[in-house]
């Protein structure tokens, strides 16, 4: 069972749906067109399949292993991340100033959504790497950026992001890790820090760590924290490498999946660091490293669902049980494929839906990351208001649903899904992190709740409300798109009313707004997806209008169907469920549980 990109998929959503043509007056834009998209995609893909994919499941078997602080991983990894390197896939999207390619952030999405589909665990490596770039990029010194952006960019070298303790995930404000001021106007890093991705590793010689921690004498709580550049080598002037610094992986994590990644116990032991942006605004400055793993851990949730998905529909077209319910449809063989079966349809559809929604949810969001460097100032306040909105949206649903859809494929799959023989039971596990690492889906919609619903007055879902508003006013009245755009103004009208419900109600007692949060974020995610699938709908209603027969037109008709009579719905359980408040949740005793 093979993994394949969705090649076309996204090249639908890049031409037809955004019409990334049209962007070519912004910043990173210029020279690139959806001719240009559709001929990187078709590459990115092709790497996906034919190299990365074929080690996902010997790697999971694998896994890595460490001996004396060496991490080695699965046989197979080095070379295929050495192919990356040298295919110029890991510098994309960085700024051509420091070695990138200056790509977009919608094209770099759509690429890292093969890698992930072909191995979630092997494009962490990279995923990291593009994390700490950016957090570097955008707070460090410019004699920083000189010295290690370059080589991050090209792959060479590789990153990592260290906040966990034993002690503390979610509550950062608990760090212990202590950085001392050195003459020099560097630091020593003493400290330990558990669950750090990629933390070790044979990929590259040399990885780039950004650490949070507390300076001597800083205040306690999240206040006190900075955020450090700690190189496994020190970096010699001339850009060789030097000694080793003092930073070791003290061992690996056993986890229930992404076991070709390398998930480490790091220990600093008087190690050199420098200090990335100001003292005690380290929390701010590695919000940028978060976000962006957010965005990717999301894109990583839909990328295994969509691999499961695959799965799911090889294994119903040849696993043959039992007749279809109107009459044989493979009467030469001794029972018909299940796909006949409408239940094993119901779940393929569902992840379908999911999925295709999803991969347009992405990148029509990834687009606005890009319109944040607009030199139009209310294009690039918008975007920055959306981007901050909807990343706990997108991080969230899209892992809950990833998750779900892996599912889906195990129950498709069987009692052979629950083997190892079949790819289903890796996309399950692999699949769960996603929803519990760069903070767990229930902080995300506090965080939604919380902080950026009330953010600059609620001017983001406001802006979100009357863009969907427009889009309702001059797509509605009759047509084939018609059940899409009611679908939607009916999701929008849900969300508005739970947005008025928390507005009313969460400031007077803050348990209602944390006991909503959750279903208050599953309303946002449909109607995101409403809106999504509502614009592929308009995409390939006019494709067929225009007199085109190619059936990916009307398949994709179908499947937003079957989102809008048969997912979105959802909108009103989980709104009737949010207005119940948080009396039943909080008037049970802890004992009692």
């Amino acid at each position: 069972m093979a993994y394949k990109s969705p090649v076309r998929d996204l090249t639908f959503i890049l031409s037809d749906v955004l019409d990334i043509d049209r962007y070519a007056n912004q910043p990173g834009f210029q020279d690139v067109s959806a001719e240009l998209a559709q001929q990187v995609l078709e590459e990115a893909g092709r790497f996906a399949d034919e190299v990365i994919a074929p080690i996902n499941n010997p790697g999971d078997k694998e896994g890595c292993r460490v001996e004396n602080g060496v991490v080695t991983t699965p046989k197979g990894w080095k070379e295929a991340y050495h192919q990356m390197v040298e295919a110029g896939w890991t510098s994309l999207m960085m700024d051509p100033a420091y070695g990138g390619q200056g790509m977009p952030s919608v094209i770099g999405s759509a690429v890292g959504q093969f890698t992930a589909g072909a191995s979630a665990a092997f494009s962490m490596y990279p995923g990291l790497t593009a994390g700490a770039w950016a957090g570097i990029h955008a707070n460090a010194s410019e004699e920083l950026k000189r010295k290690y952006l370059p080589k991050m960019s090209t792959g060479e070298w590789t990153g990592t992001m260290n906040l966990t303790e034993p002690q503390c995930g979610t509550d950062l404000g608990m760090v212990r890790t202590k950085a001392v001021p050195q003459p020099d106007g560097s630091y020593r890093i003493t400290g330990q820090k558990i669950w750090i991705s990629a933390g070790e590793h044979d990929f590259a010689e040399n990885i780039i760590h950004t650490v949070l921690a507390r300076v001597e004498g800083a205040p306690a709580g999240i206040k006190g924290l900075s955020l450090f550049l700690v190189p496994k080598f020190l970096v010699n002037e001339d850009g060789s490498l030097g000694e080793r610094n003092g930073v070791q992986c003290a061992g690996l994590e056993e986890k229930m999946g992404i076991h070709g990644n390398a998930t480490c116990v790091m220990a600093y032991e008087d190690a050199t660091g420098w200090l990335i942006g100001e003292e005690g605004r380290g929390m701010n400055n590695m919000f940028v490293v978060m976000n962006e793993a957010r965005l990717g851990t999301g894109l990583q949730g839909l990328a295994i669902g969509t691999a499961a998905y695959q799965a799911a529909v090889d294994f119903a077209k040849d696993r043959l049980q039992g007749r279809s319910l109107t009459g044989p449809k493979n009467p030469d063989g001794p029972a018909d494929p299940i796909i006949v079966h409408p239940d094993v349809r119901r779940m393929l559809l569902e992840a379908r839906a999911f999925v295709e929604g999803g991969q347009a949810f992405i990148l029509w969001t990834a687009l606005h990351a890009d319109l944040e460097k607009s030199e139009d100032e209310a294009v690039a306040q918008k975007a920055k208001d959306y981007m901050g909105l909807l990343t706990p949206v997108l991080k969230a649903y899209l892992t809950d649903k990833g998750f779900h859809a892996a599912s889906l494929a195990m129950q498709v799959h069987g009692g052979s899904g629950y083997t190892e023989h079949f790819p289903a039971s890796q996309y399950l596990r692999d699949a769960r992190i996603t929803m519990i690492y760069e903070g767990t889906n229930g902080i995300q919609a506090l965080d939604l709740v919380g902080r950026k619903l009330p953010a600059n007055g609620g001017r983001a879902i406001m802006s979100w409300f009357a863009e969907i508003d427009a889009f309702v006013s001059e797509n509605g009245g009759e047509g084939p798109i018609k059940p899409f755009v009611d679908g939607l103004a009916d999701s929008k009208k849900k969300l508005q009313e739970a947005t008025m419900w928390l507005m009313q109600n969460g400031m007077a007692n803050p348990d209602n707004a944390g006991a909503a949060s959750t279903d208050y974020l599953n309303i946002f995610g449909l109607t995101a997806l409403a809106y999504m699938w509502a614009q592929m709908a308009k995409a390939a209603q006019a494709k067929v209008d225009a007199g085109s027969d190619d059936p990916f037109y009307a398949t994709k008709l179908q499947t937003g169907r079957y989102f809008v009579e048969r997912i979105l719905p959802d909108a009103g359980a989980h709104l009737a469920k949010l207005k119940t408040g948080a009396d039943v949740l909080m008037s049970v005793p802890a004992e009692a549980f």
